[in-house]
């Protein structure tokens, strides 16, 4: 309307004025409604023209879009691997935590029960251990034992040897055979020995390190899966709408306990869909202004921070069948993200709320690129100029948007 009535002035008002007053003509006599129209079919045309093109004009550099919302990431609440049944809860229906607060804890029977088997292994290595330790002690003496008896075999067939060279006959022969089977088995006791050392050396030096360290990992294991029962909060924040109960069944999966909205979720940022014909004008550096319903008649100055590069509607995920173009969806939008121009710009704000956005853009590059007195440059200007109609416009919307909503849910 503002902007017909805008082009009228420049168009059908001279045109009528003119005819009125200069060439005296009379509502109802010579100024009726087809001589209005036949008189001033070229302004009435122009004008139609003008406003259309103006309007064009506005909401291509002056993007609009009432798809904007504050969105925020809530955190799971679920126990990670491991399930079972709630065994206490220690947050209410809405409460808020701080990072480590204990949530909730699971029935951790099976997990108490895997810890102290480990436990009691890791105690039984220890005592094989101290076991092993004995018998490298007892291992050295039965050494020292072959060797002593060895040595007196050994002793004894020398010295027999040594008549039986000087006097043949002296001693029997059948004697020395049956010592020199002597010395050979108290050298093997000295073999035996020494072997079941170097076994119980083996054990702890090497067996027994190896199997505690894997009583000691499995106790680690089973340490970490009885934590795991107990859930904490990961990062501060507040829970709402925990209905968990003692007896029920929590699952990482199928089942999570409820949701963790981290602290200033939602706060820093508000995410606007304009259309894709604006992709051109929308800049990272733009200025705009945003009206929310939570906080109504109240314009928020903010500023574009980030233009993604890809409209959401025309992803898709591989599969079994080829992508059928006309079955794609309506034409998605450009997700811009706005933060606010002045610090807790969005304080207030609740997060979710629905909200509609008016982007500004600067023309003044265009303006300087464009040459003196040329009809771009004026049209430049128009638009600059009746762009701000969009700052009053979002002023009334944000003054109609209670009012909206009041009457949309039924009050």
């Amino acid at each position: 309307m503002f902007e017909l009535m805008f082009c009228s002035l420049l168009t059908i008002v001279p045109d009528y004025l003119y005819r009125r007053y200069a060439q005296g003509k009379r509502f109802g006599k010579e100024i009726t409604f087809y001589s209005v129209w036949y008189e001033l079919r070229w302004g009435i045309t122009g004008c139609l023209m003008l406003t259309i093109s103006l309007i064009t004009m506005i909401f291509y550099f002056h993007p609009a879009t009432d798809a904007a919302t504050l969105y925020f990431r809530t955190v799971p609440i679920a126990p990670v691997g491991v399930a079972g049944r709630v065994a206490e809860v220690n947050v209410g229906f809405s409460a808020a935590v701080k990072k480590g607060d204990v949530l909730f804890r699971l029935d951790s029977a099976k997990q108490e029960a895997a810890v102290e088997t480990a436990k009691r292994k890791i105690a039984e290595i220890d005592a094989a251990l101290q076991t092993a330790q004995a018998d490298i002690v007892k291992a050295e003496a039965q050494i020292g034992e072959a060797k002593a008896n060895y040595q007196q075999a050994k002793d004894e067939l020398d010295v027999k040897s040594e008549l039986q060279r000087r006097n043949p006959g002296i001693v029997a022969q059948r004697d020395i055979d049956k010592l020199l089977v002597l010395v050979d088995q108290r050298q093997s006791g000295i073999d035996a020995a020494t072997a079941a050392r170097q076994a119980a050396a083996l054990q702890v030096s090497t067996s027994l390190p190896a199997q505690k360290a894997s009583a000691e990992a499995a106790l680690a294991e089973a340490q970490v899966l009885l934590d795991q029962t107990i859930i904490r909060a990961g990062v501060d924040g507040r829970v709402e709408q925990f209905l968990l109960r003692t007896g029920d069944v929590v699952n990482q999966l199928l089942r999570p306990a409820g949701v963790l909205i981290p602290d200033g979720a939602g706060r820093k940022s508000l995410q606007a869909g304009f259309g894709q014909i604006e992709a051109g004008v929308l800049k990272v550096g733009m200025v705009a202004e945003a009206a929310c319903i939570s906080k109504p008649w109240v314009i928020i100055p903010m500023v574009v921070t980030t233009v993604q590069d890809y409209i959401a509607a025309g992803q898709f995920q591989g599969g079994q069948q080829l992508v059928e173009a006309d079955n794609a969806p309506k034409p998605g939008t450009i997700l811009v993200f706005l933060e606010p121009l002045y610090k807790n710009g969005l304080d207030g704000v609740t997060p979710g709320s629905s909200c509609i956005v008016n982007a500004y853009t600067s023309n003044h590059e265009e303006i300087a690129a464009a040459t003196t007195g040329t009809g771009r440059a004026i049209a430049l200007h128009v638009v600059d100029g009746v762009g701000l109609v969009h700052a009053l416009l979002l002023r009334i919307q944000a003054l109609l948007m209670p009012i909206k909503t009041l009457v949309l849910s039924g009050h």
